[in-house]
C-alpha cells in the first residue's frame, strides 16, 4: 500500500523482525500460554449504553507528539481512563509511527481490570502471540493492511490463542470481507486512507450492512460528546477515542462526558 499507511505497515514488519530476532516465536508462544486469563472484550462492548474504548498513544504519525514523551505513563493513564468509565482500553504498540511499545500492554493490563487490546498494524503471528504474552485480551486486524489469505490466517491464529478480535474496515467492500470472515466486532475507521479526511457518516452507512448481532465500533474523528451522540444515533455500540483523550487535561472526565451520550440521547428523545 503506498503513502503513509504503507510506511507504517513496513515499519511494523521491521519492528516485528527486530523483536523476533531477540526472542523467537516459540518462546513468545510459551509465555503466551502462561499469560493471565483473557478478559471478555466482546462482553465489555455489548454493555448497555455507548461504550468508550479509551486509547493510549503518545504520538500520531500525522500530528506528531500528543504528550511529552517523558510524561507518558501508560499505567497511570489507564487508571484514569478506568475511573472515567471506559469499557476497554486500546494500547498502541507501534513504535515508529505512534511511539508505543508492546511492553506497554503489560503495564496497562496490571494497572486496571478492563480488557486491553493491542492496537497496531498486525502483519505477523508474532505480534499476536506477543500481545497475549504481555496480557492483551484482544487484537486489532486492519483489513486494508492484509492481502490474500493473511487476514483469515491471522484471525484464526488469534482465536486459537483465545484472543478477542476487532476487525477494522474503511468501506462497504471491506465490511463485506469482515462479515465473510465471521468477525463479531467490526471497527469502522472514518479516516480515508487516501487523503486522511474524516467521514463520520460512514458508521451509519455501514450499520445498514452489518447485522444487528455484530458489534459496531466507531473509530477516528470523535472530538467530543456531540460526535459520540451522533454515532450512537447512527448505530454505534462503542466509540474508540484516542487523540481527544490524550490531549485532555482531565482524561477521566472526558471519558465520562463521552459515556453520558446515552443519558443525553434519552433526554433529547423525550423532549
Amino acid at each position: 500500500m503506498p503513502g503513509l499507511i504503507g510506511e507504517l505497515i513496513e515499519a511494523a514488519h521491521r519492528q516485528t523482525a527486530a523483536r523476533s530476532a531477540e526472542v523467537p516465536l516459540a518462546e513468545v508462544e510459551r509465555r503466551a500460554a502462561s499469560a493471565p486469563a483473557v478478559r471478555d472484550f466482546g462482553a465489555a462492548l455489548r454493555a448497555p449504553g455507548l461504550g468508550v474504548i479509551a486509547e493510549l498513544k503518545p504520538r500520531s504519525p500525522l500530528k506528531g507528539p500528543l504528550v511529552d514523551p517523558a510524561a507518558y505513563r501508560p499505567a497511570e493513564l489507564a487508571r484514569r481512563y478506568q475511573a472515567g468509565g471506559a469499557c476497554a482500553l486500546s494500547v498502541l504498540a507501534h513504535t515508529e509511527g505512534f511511539g508505543g511499545r508492546p511492553e506497554d500492554l503489560q503495564a496497562v493490563r496490571e494497572a486496571v481490570a478492563l480488557p486491553v487490546m493491542r492496537k497496531d498494524f498486525i502483519v505477523d503471528e508474532y505480534q499476536i502471540a506477543e500481545a497475549r504474552a504481555y496480557g492483551a485480551d484482544a487484537v486489532l486486524l486492519v483489513v486494508a493492511a492484509l492481502t490474500g489469505d493473511r487476514l483469515a490466517e491471522l484471525y484464526a491464529y488469534a482465536e486459537a490463542l483465545g484472543l478477542h478480535l476487532l476487525v477494522e474496515v474503511h468501506s462497504e467492500a471491506e465490511a463485506s470481507t469482515a462479515l465473510a470472515l465471521g468477525a463479531v466486532n467490526i471497527g469502522v475507521n472514518h479516516r480515508d486512507l487516501r487523503d486522511f479526511s474524516i467521514d463520520l457518516g460512514l458508521t451509519g452507512r455501514l450499520r445498514t450492512q452489518v447485522p444487528a448481532d455484530r458489534v459496531l465500533v466507531a473509530e477516528s474523528g470523535v472530538r467530543g460528546p456531540a460526535d459520540a451522540l451522533r454515532l450512537r444515533a447512527d448505530g454505534a455500540d462503542a466509540v474508540l477515542v484516542g487523540e481527544t483523550l490524550m490531549r485532555s487535561a482531565d482524561p477521566a472526565a472526558e471519558v465520562a462526558r463521552l459515556k453520558d451520550t446515552q443519558a443525553r440521547r434519552t433526554l433529547q428523545e423525550g423532549s
